[in-house]
């Protein structure tokens, strides 16, 4: 099998090869050697590059008072950090549920729903001190390390099994390869979750901020984890940050045994801390459309449209999406480029991408000036069926596009005209009905309970949200005593 022996032996020289180029680094925060793929410079262009994705795909809060606070927050702690080479960056992403995140090269992100769900200025400081210490001891490159490994061997498994067992075997191996790849990248390994709380930590107990800040906040996302329980799961901090009761116990043992430093906070007190977060959007925001009633609205950008029911529906910022519980189709309407001919913008899609338009016809829809054709593309999973619209939109130009299997193409094609049809301006009683919730700070009377004090201010929030909110026990409150609350206001674009 000399065929065989000679391709092992290269591979295996190619394996060699890139262990050889791999940076061997000094971990700044263990101090141990280790042999990492990717160097601090490929880390801020990564990090640059998925920075650009998050503004662009999940978007940031514009609220320059709330980010000055926290990066204020933020810069504070990576001034001690163990490492000291990147330059530290620290947003508020606008997403309602509680989540942070840290991507190469020393971007940190909070979401709103975290900053609304937490009760302390000590908690964002443990939580923004571990996210450093994702960065700080190289956790991503780490990972990337070991998926990288994982995939050349993954290549040296697929060529002996397609020597030994033929085709069958290669896919098989490649199969068992995509599974232990993305559970290895799914999340931080437990070891790096430890190391990283205990940065966390240490950052903020050297800083000013109660390292207990670290238990409370893992404490408070589980109890909105049970009063999430029996409703569509949301993503929370918990995905990316895995936690288990040792963790919790962990985190009380150790700040137990640190010094908070004579640092004074920023904000003082929670009335203070919660006076920061005055205002910040809750729940769902409207700006970027909404579903309602078949339609989906969409209030910045003055349209409207139908859905069919009981179609699942995704609204992504540079997207909305929408497909029968069978997976056989989807429609997805999309903005392309500034407004315009529909025709010359059919021409400029077709050729980008390489597509021969079938049947089309111009016309208007609801007095907008629009296009429509079919098409086919090859995908590896067979030939597909398209259903695209152009209409110009005085925004933007908006393209509709209807997709199935070509052998059931038919089968929605009235469905498809039918949502492209349905495309028209909001009407004014439309227009007017978008509202928002904003969080509010309220203070309790003498004698107020939770129920009595949401009743007064018009809380929007039912009582056991607020209260899990506020991480209050019970509806018991003593006067003077801030609790939030989410006020329902007209939303305007």
């Amino acid at each position: 099998m000399p065929g065989f022996a000679f391709r092992l032996r290269s591979s295996l020289t190619l394996l060699t090869m890139l262990f050889l180029v791999a940076a061997c680094s000094t971990n700044p925060v263990t101090g141990k050697r280790e042999i990492l793929l990717m160097s601090p410079e490929q880390e801020k262009a990564l990090g640059a590059q998925a920075a650009e994705q998050v503004e662009q795909s999940i978007g940031l809060v514009e609220d320059p008072q709330l980010t000055a606070y926290i990066e204020a927050i933020g810069n504070r702690l990576a001034e001690d950090s163990p490492r000291q080479d990147v330059e530290y960056r620290f947003y508020v992403a606008n997403m309602e549920e509680p989540n942070a995140f840290a991507l190469p090269g020393g971007y940190i992100y909070l979401s709103r729903g975290l900053l609304a769900l937490s009760n302390s200025e000590a908690e964002i400081a443990n939580v923004l001190g571990h996210e450093i210490g994702h960065v700080a001891a190289r956790h991503s490159a780490q990972r990337q390390t070991a998926a990288t490994g994982l995939g050349v061997l993954t290549v040296l498994g697929t060529i002996f099994a397609a020597n030994q067992g033929g085709a069958q075997a290669a896919q098989q191996a490649q199969q068992l390869g995509n599974v232990l790849g993305s559970g290895l990248i799914a999340t931080y390994g437990r070891d790096q979750e430890r190391q990283s709380d205990e940065i966390g930590q240490d950052l903020a107990a050297d800083n000013g901020w109660n390292p207990l800040g670290m238990r409370d906040f893992m404490a408070q996302l589980g109890n909105y984890t049970v009063y999430k329980t029996g409703e569509k799961r949301q993503p929370t901090w918990f995905d990316s940050h895995p936690t288990t009761d040792e963790r919790v116990e962990t985190a009380q043992q150790r700040a137990q045994q640190l010094t908070t430093a004579p640092i004074p906070n920023i904000a003082d007190s929670t009335y203070e801390y919660y006076q920061q977060l005055e205002g910040l959007l809750v729940g769902a925001d409207p700006s970027g459309g909404v579903f309602r009633d078949g339609l989906f609205l969409h209030p910045t950008l003055n349209f409207a449209f139908s859905l069919p029911e009981p179609w699942d529906k995704a609204n992504q910022p540079t997207a909305v999406l929408a497909a029968p519980q069978s997976r056989d189709a989807m429609v997805r309407l999309e903005g392309q480029g500034a407004s315009g001919d529909p025709v010359a913008a059919a021409r400029e899609f077709a050729q980008q991408n390489q597509l021969q338009l079938g049947r089309s016809a111009s016309g208007s829809i609801n007095g907008f000036n629009a296009f429509q054709a079919v098409a086919q593309a090859q995908t590896d999973q067979g030939p597909l069926g398209l259903h695209l619209t152009w209409i110009a939109h005085p925004q933007m130009m908006v393209r509709i596009t209807g997709m199935a299997p070509l052998n059931a193409f038919n089968n929605y094609a009235r469905t498809f005209d039918s949502i492209a049809g349905s495309f028209r301006g909001l009407t004014q009683a439309e227009a007017g009905s978008f509202t928002e919730l904003r969080l509010n700070v309220a203070t309790a009377r003498n004698g107020e309970t939770l129920s009595q004090l949401s009743q007064r201010v018009g809380n929007a929030w039912s009582v056991e949200e607020t209260k899990v909110a506020n991480g209050l026990p019970s509806e018991l409150l003593s006067q003077g005593q801030p609790v939030k609350v989410a006020i329902e206001v007209p939303f305007r674009p």
